[in-house]
């Protein structure tokens, strides 16, 4: 039988729940509560990174982590009924030499907080691109300094310039990858979930 999520509800709904085939359960939600974002803390409660949900389990499963705050859901397989976590902490002190993220669009514009870095308008995700400060075909590199979340309008008056030549203005220089970058990106991760922020310094 495969594992299945619920949202805890009350036993009514876990009692309506089972009349449900496992593949109506599965559809119901499994992938999205299995991919949810949980915030990992070193064992000195210092927020370090974001896991998926399924990660996290595997984690505390192992006996690697431990549960702090739960998201609500449960994880239902043959014998066992889990609590999805939603903050779980390192029961063993890791040190973090450096702070490191994957390059990516999603990473760029939740840094740059879904703003055009030339005009200062705040878009959707779909709504915006990803502009090379230095263009590509002039030797700029796709890297956390050269790259900025862009409204398409920009993008196309930039075109293949750079700022100077094109006359306009980053609102704020492009900064590497840091521990500030990382804080920032989590409490952005974090804003739909009210445990987080003890966490986080809110």
């Amino acid at each position: 039988m495969s594992p299945r999520i619920e949202h805890d509800a009350g036993p009514t709904s876990r009692l309506a729940a089972g009349l449900f085939s496992p593949a109506a359960a599965h559809r119901a939600g499994d992938g999205h509560a299995l991919l949810a974002p949980v915030l990992v803390l070193n064992a000195s409660y210092e927020p370090i990174n974001v896991c998926a949900a399924r990660r996290a389990l595997v984690l505390v499963l192992k006996g690697v982590a431990m549960t702090e705050e739960e998201n609500g859901h449960f994880l239902h397989s043959a014998r066992v009924a889990m609590r999805v976590p939603s903050v779980i902490r390192l029961l063993e002190y890791r040190r973090i030499p450096h702070q490191s993220r994957a390059l990516s669009r999603k990473n760029i514009l939740l840094r740059d907080r879904n703003t055009c870095q030339y005009c200062g308008t705040v878009l959707p995700s779909s709504e915006l691109t990803l502009d090379h400060v230095i263009p590509r075909s002039r030797g700029g590199s796709s890297t956390w300094e050269n790259l900025v979340a862009c409204c398409h309008a920009c993008n196309r008056r930039k075109g293949n310039q750079t700022p100077i030549e094109a006359g306009m203005k980053l609102m704020r220089e492009p900064r590497a990858f840091n521990l500030h970058t990382s804080r920032h990106i989590m409490r952005l991760m974090g804003r739909s979930d009210d445990k987080w922020r003890k966490y986080l310094f809110y």
